[in-house]
């Protein structure tokens, strides 16, 4: 088993949806329910700030080769 973890770096995504929806909870009265909708949108909108692949060819030979001694 490989010892190292791969972190998408998307967290703090999750935090601020969690955050925006317990916001809109207690101006709205109703905390659990906001609180739940703020973390699915962070879910939902944390894949759209992942790292892009490296553009060049040679970056993206490197990077498969990188990925094939990995595994």
């Amino acid at each position: 088993m490989n010892g190292k973890a791969k972190h998408s770096g998307t967290g703090w995504i999750i935090a601020l949806g969690a955050a925006l929806g317990a916001a809109l909870g207690v101006a709205a009265g109703n905390i659990g329910v906001w609180l739940a909708i703020g973390v699915a949108i962070g879910v939902a909108l944390a894949p759209l700030f992942r790292k892009q692949k490296p553009g060049c060819p040679e970056c993206a030979a490197l990077h498969g080769a990188h990925q094939e001694r990995q595994r």
